[in-house]
């Protein structure tokens, strides 16, 4: 009995991966403000961040998100063909056994020949094994696990911007009521001071032409409104079709305005090393530059010999009852051995073309590395200044108003001309509608924060495995 032994120990061809270094700064760049540290966030803080914010309707809509939205459900649909490539390739390492069976009737010319009817049966078994000696196979499971792995992150990066995209536009619905909110209260205000400007031209008291300021200004603000509902309606829409549903969905549950999220007050991100190991895009270059260096050894293997084992079963009788009994066995094994002694080159420039393709893979990656990083520093830049603009711009509401009244007051004595009412009552309505979109960008910069750090893919851990 002779044994086959298969040399496990020897190493497969081609370069082994290492996973390369990603050097970092040791902190942020950008001095951290608003709340924001350089502690730690625990996985399970980042992992559902939008609690922060202590609003059931926005948790509620991101829990629909997970479970309607479409280019979720394709991601997870990705991964399973991706997990269906990899069991393929693994297969390769395994002998195989086909079945088959034939039966053949022939009848000859009775001009030419006897006339007679003759019938062949046969059944048998084949089986063969690949055996991988230099690890071209094994190469190329590798590289299959490794995309699977790089599928899987892409998955978790579509989910990242997901959960960011519904709370951005959930914000955004909430930042455009505040507007319109400011805008018509502004508009009453405005159409009281016209319906007092003109009753005073009635009485003698004022011109024609402190009613007519009045009056555009009053027009100027009511033309805004239909603006806002416009950018309204679009984030509803946009909103619905990120949980999977029809534009329309999500306006009724909606409709009751309702304040813009607050950021908490106190927000761990970190340090830049590990923003890099969270960030699904970070990770899914390397698993792709770790499955690219596979294929080089799946590449270099096609320069050796190929060893495989063969052999056969069968049967053959000439009717079918006789096939199990007295048929004519056949047996047929050895081994073989394929090599290419020259092909014009063609296998070694198969194997600078993976190589070029890592040089790429490792190139992308560390572009990815810097392009995370430059994300970060600038969100973390944007969070930090409109805080400091917020804060400046809600001082100046509080004088506009004051402004504002004071002037209506003098204009009421008589002490100033319209100009004065005309000017503080627009300066008002500017400041109340930037402070109203400021407050909103303050809260949409956190959750771009949030989409930078990589939160939130943990979610998709469980689905992944289905």
């Amino acid at each position: 009995m002779v044994k086959v032994l298969i040399p496990a120990g020897c190493a497969p061809v081609g370069p082994d991966y290492i996973r390369p270094e990603t050097p970092a700064a040791v902190d942020w760049h950008t001095p951290l403000a608003g709340g924001l540290t350089t502690a730690e966030m625990g996985p399970e803080n980042l992992a559902a961040w939008w609690l922060g914010f202590d609003d059931p309707r926005l948790s509620s809509l991101i829990e629909r998100a997970l479970a309607g939205n479409l280019d979720l459900k394709k991601a997870l649909a990705r991964v399973r063909e991706a997990r269906a490539r990899r069991n393929t390739d693994q297969a390769a390492l395994y002998p195989t056994l086909n079945a088959s069976g034939s039966g053949t009737w022939t009848r000859t010319n009775k001009d030419t020949g006897t006339g007679e009817t003759g019938e062949l049966y046969s059944a048998g078994f084949d089986a063969g094994w690949e055996l991988d000696i230099f690890g071209g196979l094994r190469r190329s499971v590798e590289a299959a696990e490794a995309d699977l792995q790089a599928v899987r992150e892409e998955g978790r990066d579509t989910l990242v911007s997901l959960l960011a995209e519904t709370a951005l536009n959930y914000v955004e619905v909430r930042t455009l009521q505040a507007e319109l909110a400011a805008l018509e209260a502004n508009l009453a205000t405005q159409d009281d001071t016209f319906q007092m400007v003109a009753w005073r031209q009635q009485a003698g008291l004022s011109d024609d032409l402190a009613v007519q300021q009045a009056r555009y200004n009053l027009e100027n603000t009511r033309s805004q409104i239909p603006i806002l509902r416009t950018s309204r309606e679009e984030a509803l829409n946009r909103l619905a079709v990120l949980l999977g549903d029809q534009p329309g969905k999500v306006h009724e549950e909606l409709k009751q305005p309702a304040p813009v999220p607050v950021p908490p007050r106190q927000v761990a991100i970190g340090l830049p090393a590990e923003a890099l190991r969270r960030r699904p895009d970070v990770r899914r270059t390397e698993r792709e530059l770790a499955a690219q260096t596979a294929r080089v050894g799946v590449a270099t293997a096609d320069l050796y010999p190929k060893f495989s084992l063969s052999g056969s079963i069968g049967l053959e009788a000439l009717s079918l009852p006789a096939l199990s009994s007295s048929g004519l066995w056949t047996l047929l094994g050895g081994p073989r051995i394929t090599w290419p002694l020259f092909q014009g080159g063609a296998l070694r420039q198969k194997i600078e073309v993976q190589s070029s393709l890592q040089e790429q893979a490792l190139i992308q990656y560390e572009a990815t590395v810097l392009k995370a990083l430059e994300e970060v520093e600038n969100v973390l830049t944007a969070y930090a200044e409109e805080g400091i603009r917020s804060d400046s711009l809600g001082a100046a509401e509080e004088a506009a108003a004051q402004a504002a009244a004071l002037a209506q007051h003098k204009y009421e004595a008589g002490l100033t001309d319209f100009t004065s009412v005309l000017e503080a009552q627009r300066s008002l309505r500017s400041f109340q509608y930037q402070l109203a979109r400021s407050q909103g960008t303050v809260t949409s910069n956190l959750i771009r924060l949030y989409k930078a750090l990589g939160g939130g893919w943990e979610s998709l851990a469980a689905e992944e495995k289905k």
